[in-house]
């Protein structure tokens, strides 16, 4: 049976006094992160990843600036830097010193924070010490054993005026908090897997102009592996793309704006980012009956070729506007035939997907001269100054993007620079960008026939060897058809190369071994949480297994030339 915080009052003095007496065993393991000092158990009964550091940077990051943003009517300032870093700024002690909110210190005016999957209490604790302007935060899991970490780890950090350890389930704890006074400003969803189950409870907990943070880890449904599955745990149809970190964040943010809608709210996309293993949202939840119908305007589906991996988006809605209203009416469709123009293959039906942009551009631009500032703030501040860079730097306005290597597998042709590809874009009189989750990523408003023609310009220059091509392949296809566009040039131009911002930040940095997601931690009868050795060592096993296939052929082929 499930029960709240409120009715385990006994049961947490017990454990206080446990965890007095246990601190100093040697069955614990220090782990410090940002400004917390984590009592982590060497029996790994509590999920932590390490590697998922870059995400709670980030987090920290930005709702650091959802709060100076949020506080600020209120005529409260808050800042990044404590109080007693005198080598930062100097505040003399005056009236003025009264209304700035400093990390680490309760405001009373400030945010209250819900962190609804907890585990160790890190990510709480981390709040606690490292943001401003906070009144309160709760640390739920239903784990007992995820319970009394949290609290161990709130005593241990000294944050217990701040952060408040609850044992419930998340969604149970998130209806019963969804009233306009125990709903909260910030709620942070950082589930194993999919966090689906807890949207809907989640945008109704949020409150009006309150920030949602979600991560999404089960990238294997949103690529697109099993399509079924998505549309049971997201009500939309993904694709097989390689264009598919990006499929991942409209999947989410499409699901996010249909479970807002039921209840007569919107979101707005402040910052949506793919990494590694998983996609990180941030989202801002209004509320307010006549803009919701604008968010199916925001709707698109795709149609995108199974041969050439071409895509044409078809919006949902279209909207008219008829004097002070707006007139809503379906889209008007197909965008193509049956038979792509490109390849004759057939073409495949995804979505619905989040149609607009994924992020606010005032805000990331904010976030970034944020961190630019204080570059010693977070470990990972490197890389979340390359992200940032490159989604600035991004079409905002332009769903999707196609990759180089794709296109040349199609023609069976040498991959082309992706510095060529760009400049033929640019030549041709179309935009183009990168893509912040993907290498030879190309974003831009070039249709797809555009896009081949410079391909054929390409594999011009390529030994192509059309008499192996299958006759209904999508190499010969594309190859026998004639260009459709007179423009096409693959001379190199210098706004073809990658922006000069790009040659001095982190992209895509080598990761640690081991690097991928953890096992799942599974929660017994009585409460407690238990981690199989055998998904220890598989998930071990699958790490790098690509990389080791192809160290493995290379030594082979080492062999055969020596003997």
């Amino acid at each position: 049976m499930l029960v709240r915080s409120s009715i385990l009052i006994p049961r947490v003095s017990v454990a206080l006094c446990r965890i007095h007496k246990m601190t100093d065993s040697s069955e614990y393991t220090t782990i410090k992160e940002g400004k917390a000092e984590i009592l982590f158990p060497k029996t790994n009964n509590v999920f932590y990843n390490p590697v998922q550091e870059f995400n709670r940077d980030l987090t920290i990051a930005v709702i650091t600036e959802f709060i100076k943003n949020y506080l600020k009517p209120k005529g409260i300032d808050a800042v990044e830097f404590c109080q007693d870093d005198k080598n930062v700024v100097n505040i003399d002690d005056n009236e003025n010193q009264k209304n700035i909110a400093y990390p680490g210190l309760k405001t009373e005016s400030g945010v209250s924070i819900l962190e609804a999957l907890s585990a160790t209490g890190l990510r709480s604790v981390r709040f606690a010490k490292e943001l401003p302007g906070v009144k309160r935060i709760v640390a739920n899991d239903l784990s007992n054993d995820a319970f009394l970490s949290i609290q161990r780890n709130v005593l241990h950090n000294v944050v217990e005026n701040i952060v408040t350890p609850n044992v419930a389930d998340a969604t149970i704890y998130m209806h019963q908090n969804r009233d306009k006074d125990s709903a909260f400003d910030i709620i942070d969803l950082d589930p194993y897997g999919s966090a689906s189950a807890f949207l809907d409870a989640a945008v109704q907990a949020t409150k009006h102009g309150g920030l949602l943070c979600v991560t999404c880890t089960d990238m294997a449904i949103l690529a697109g592996n099993f399509p079924e599955a998505a549309w049971a745990k997201y009500q939309s149809v993904p694709l097989k793309t390689k264009a598919c970190h990006e499929q991942a964040l409209r999947i989410v943010l499409g699901a996010l704006s249909s479970h807002a809608a039921r209840y007569a709210r919107y979101i707005e996309p402040l910052l949506s980012v793919s990494v590694d293993f998983y996609v990180r949202i941030f989202v801002r939840v209004h509320y307010g009956a006549s803009k919701v119908k604008s968010a199916a305007s925001k709707q698109i589906c795709v149609y995108r070729c199974g041969g050439c991996s071409s895509f044409h988006c078809q919006d949902m809605f279209n909207v008219r506007e008829s004097g002070n209203n707006k007139v809503f009416y379906p889209g008007v469709g197909p965008a193509v035939d049956r038979k792509c123009s490109e390849c004759n293959h057939n073409h495949k039906i995804g979505g619905p997907f989040w149609g607009a942009c994924l992020y606010d551009r005032s805000f990331v631009t904010q976030l970034l001269s944020s961190v630019k500032a204080y570059p010693n703030r977070f470990n990972t501040s490197e890389r979340i100054i390359g992200m940032l860079t490159m989604i600035d730097e991004e079409l905002h306005d332009v769903p999707f993007y196609y990759v180089t290597d794709e296109l040349s597998q199609v023609l069976r042709c040498s991959c082309p620079p992706t510095r060529v590809i760009r400049s033929a874009i640019l030549n041709a009189g179309h935009k183009v960008s990168c893509f912040h989750g993907k290498t030879n990523a190309v974003k831009t408003d070039a249709p797809p026939s555009v896009i081949w023609d410079i391909m054929r310009k390409w594999g011009e220059t390529q030994n192509i060897k059309r008499e192996k091509l299958k006759d209904d392949s999508p190499a010969k296809a594309i190859l026998e058809k004639a260009p459709t566009s007179s423009n096409i040039d693959l001379t190199l131009r210098p706004d073809g190369e990658l922006p000069r911002s790009f040659k001095t930040i982190t992209r895509f940095p080598e990761m640690p071994a081991n690097w991928g997601p953890k096992s799942k931690a599974k929660i017994a009868k009585d409460g407690s949480v238990e981690v199989s050795d055998s998904l220890k060592e598989k998930s071990k096993y699958y790490q790098g297994k690509r990389k080791r296939k192809q160290q493995t052929v290379a030594n082979d082929i080492k062999k055969v030339a020596a003997s």
